[in-house]
């Protein structure tokens, strides 16, 4: 059985006929467009399947099935599972059939969501305890997270395995932005069902989504260039010659051994480095405050300035789109303005992120101040994510040990992204008071927001300790 498995994941053999050569560079260019327009609109309806959750919590919470603290312990486990999924996937990718292992994580992520969606109706028909519809919505948003990981690795795989080395930052610039249109579209398209049909069509349409996604990526995410008939990516950008592939591979055989040991004992010494420490709890703060508006922001606007779903929806699905800009834009500014010195352009951002946080929870309830609030939170988090929770760790240690300190900054940010959402759940419940006329339930968010502003202010601060410290030599 399990070489049944392993066989069906493995990397595709090359194909026995090769495609001529006046045939080649045209079917090359066009396999490989497919390839990037498959993952990256795949990968952003993976994230359909991953924040619809988010939109629905409101009418979930006031149909009494779950409460605010139940929800934030079931968007922890997302978070939690992601977080040691996206490391152990990230090993298993390279191993892999990129298009079968992209698939089957979306398959398993729209499944999840199909299944919850059929336990409301469920309890909408039936009736089903508050406890059993936690533990089973736990158990399927777990799923969710570990599923979801299987979705960034093999689509980044992609742009290695068709992309030469000169256009590949481009195309992975523009990839980049998936997340941020995933997010919108789910804030849009979800909310929409639910506002139409009723929460459980939110998991339903998610669902779809990935329908939509798992088909995609069949038709169009092709695993290697040499599974086509074609040569390798670096033989067809002229990069190298077939034979100087093959000397290095001989090489590289020969010196796996010795290398397998210098990465080691770097990332050893990664681990005991005190800069990328600062930066991972930096990251961990940014993204509290990130997922916080991302998993909360839709159900603060309706219980606080009594925006109707629609309307709160299209206010957060801002900030993701708006999000687009600061990261394409990040990396350019730091190179070109800032000649590679990313802790102005990093404070710069963290501060812009406070002070929209600041005019998002106490601005008043106008629909033009609470859009722009989100416009500047979307581009200060585009920002960050790419210098506080990546790059700049990556400016501190040796090449060979990038992945090394990107799983450290990852696993501490979603591991606070999880946190996060108990800590919040938590805050808004114990604040909930019921009204004396209607019986309802009046949330007050003045700790929360505290909460989630004090983590924002604290995520610019922390990388000031790093502002005098050297690259790591080894």
């Amino acid at each position: 059985m399990l070489n049944r498995i392993t066989n069906f994941y493995k990397v595709s053999q090359p194909s026995a006929e090769k495609l001529p050569a006046d045939q080649a560079d045209k079917q090359y260019k066009k396999l490989r467009f497919q390839a990037f327009v498959a993952a990256t609109l795949g990968y952003s309806l993976y994230y359909v399947c991953r924040t619809s959750l988010n939109v629905m919590k409101q009418p979930i919470i006031d149909s009494g099935v779950l409460d605010a603290t139940q929800l934030g312990i079931i968007g922890a486990c997302l978070y939690w599972t992601y977080a040691v999924g996206k490391f152990v996937n990230g090993f298993l990718a390279d191993y892999c059939n990129i298009k079968k292992f992209m698939a089957t994580g979306l398959v398993i992520s729209a499944f999840a969501n199909f299944v919850m969606g059929m336990l409301g109706v469920w309890n909408g028909v039936a009736g089903i305890a508050s406890s059993l519809m936690f533990v089973m919505f736990a158990i399927m948003w777990t799923i969710n997270g570990w599923s979801q990981s299987m979705g960034s690795p093999p689509a980044i795989i992609s742009l290695s395995r068709w992309y030469p080395l000169n256009i590949r930052g481009t195309y992975y610039g523009f990839f980049s932005a998936s997340h941020n249109f995933g997010e919108g579209l789910s804030f849009i398209f979800v909310a929409a069902l639910v506002s139409a049909a009723g929460w459980q069509w939110g998991f339903f349409g998610a669902s779809i989504a990935g329908a939509l996604g798992v088909t995609l990526i069949a038709l169009w995410l092709h695993d290697t260039p040499e599974s086509k008939g074609l040569a390798p990516v670096e033989v067809l950008a002229g990069e190298k010659t077939q034979e100087e592939l093959d000397a290095e591979a001989a090489e590289k055989a020969a010196q796996t051994a010795d290398s397998a040991a210098e990465t080691k004992r770097i990332q050893r010494a990664v681990l005991r480095n005190p800069g990328v420490w600062i930066l991972a709890l930096a990251s961990a703060f940014m993204y509290m405050s990130r997922y916080a508006i991302n998993e909360w922001g839709m159900f603060f606007l309706q219980k606080t300035k009594g925006f109707e779903l629609m309307e709160a929806s299209t206010i957060i699905a801002v900030n993701t789109i708006a999000g687009i800009l600061g990261t394409v834009c990040a990396g350019w500014i730091s190179d070109t303005l800032f000649k590679g010195d990313r802790k102005w352009p990093a404070l710069t951002a963290g501060i812009m992120e406070a002070v929209a946080l600041a005019l998002f929870f106490y601005g008043g309830d106008s629909w033009a101040v609470n859009i722009i609030a989100m416009v500047l939170f979307g581009i200060a988090i585009g920002v960050l994510i790419c210098f506080v929770g990546g790059l700049m760790a990556v400016d501190l240690v040796p090449r060979k040990a990038t992945g090394a300190a990107l799983g450290i900054v990852g696993l501490a940010s979603y591991a606070a992204a999880g946190l996060m959402n108990i800590i919040s759940g938590i805050l808004i419940d114990g604040m909930a008071t019921p009204d004396p006329v209607s019986g309802e339930l009046v949330y007050d968010f003045t700790y929360v927001s505290v909460f989630w502003l004090g983590a924002a202010i604290i995520s610019f601060l922390l990388p000031i300790l790093n502002w005098g410290r050297k690259k790591m030599e080894i």
